[in-house]
């Protein structure tokens, strides 16, 4: 058997080399295999030889016959050599149909609401045997980033920074939420005006980390310069908390539109446009330079563009 230290110091083609004779019993069958010459055959042998201190082979008439121990080498060597080129072949090729990897993707709050459902039953019938896990914002930015292994691509806002990657999906913009009910609003009213946004109470959303995001600080930002005031009477860290409180209380909530759709749907709130058009804010796919060759990972971000840009809802049109 091999030490440690011999296998160390081998070179792994004469191994390629011993698999070929093996398979083939005729150095000239093997070399045409290997697309080498019949001398480059014989030379790899002769050093094999050395290596194990064994002939590994014996001439039979035109054949080679192999020893007692290539024949025990052989079928390790095959289940080795076989592994190793699955291995090789796995960073060049990617079969989404029979692929067993974890794809991790992190998302804010507001796509876990507004893209995971879809985008988890497209991954089902593209990556039958794949997994797919999902991570928070917050999980992302502890764990070090997307330049480590915690996840493949998240979505999100571009980062000024030269090792990402960006493209862009979709521009996001805020509705107001309020329960269908709410007794500061009119019951057709499609558009909240400027006197009702300042006036009622608000409830706020602290998504990264407890704290404002990327986004809310735009959209706040974008509020001041229009002249919109939000009286916070309440901090949540999380849109569904948001809506939910909306959906109980006469708290307005500003949500995303995408997610703001979404709760209409299940929860017994409206959705009324802003007094004023906002610019609205650009989101899309966010990977880095380490995952940006990757075939796997790059499938995985064509899955979650076309689940994105599919279920991307056309604005309710104002009255």
């Amino acid at each position: 058997m091999l030490t440690a230290v011999k296998l160390s110091e081998i070179d792994l083609n004469l191994l390629v080399v011993l698999h070929a004779v093996l398979e083939h019993q005729s150095v000239v069958a093997a070399s045409a295999a290997l697309h080498v010459t019949p001398s480059a055959i014989s030379n790899a042998l002769a050093r094999l030889r050395v290596l194990l201190d064994d002939p590994l082979f014996v001439r039979r008439g035109r054949g080679l016959v192999p020893t007692p121990r290539a024949l025990a080498l052989a079928p390790s060597l095959s289940a080795a050599l076989a592994g190793l080129e699955r291995v090789v072949g796995d960073a060049e090729h990617f079969d989404p149909n029979t692929s067993t990897r974890t794809l991790t993707l992190s998302l804010a709050d507001g796509d876990q609401i507004a893209t995971l459902p879809k985008l988890a039953s497209l991954f089902m019938k593209r990556l039958p045997r794949a997994r797919l896990c999902v991570i928070s914002i917050d999980a992302l930015i502890s764990g070090g980033g997307l330049a480590t292994p915690i996840a493949d691509v998240a979505l999100g806002p571009e980062l000024p920074d030269p090792e990402m990657h960006w493209q862009k999906l979709y521009t996001e913009a805020p509705l107001v939420v309020a329960r269908r009910d709410h007794p500061g609003l009119r019951d057709k009213q499609r558009a909240i005006t400027r006197e009702q946004f300042n006036g009622l109470r608000h409830v706020d959303t602290h998504l990264a980390l407890g704290r404002p995001g990327i986004g809310h600080r735009a959209a706040t930002g974008a509020f001041d310069q229009l002249g919109l005031t939000r009286d916070i009477a309440l901090v949540v860290p999380t849109f569904a908390a948001a809506a939910m409180v909306a959906a109980e209380t006469d708290l307005l909530a500003c949500l995303p539109r995408r997610v703001s759709m979404r709760f209409c749907e299940f929860l017994p709130v409206r959705a009324l446009e802003l007094p004023v058009t906002l610019g609205g804010f650009d989101l899309g796919l966010l990977w880095h330079e380490r995952t940006h060759l990757d075939p796997g990972a790059r499938f995985f971000r064509e899955l979650i563009a076309e689940t994105v840009t599919s279920a991307t809802l056309k604005p309710r049109a104002k009255r």
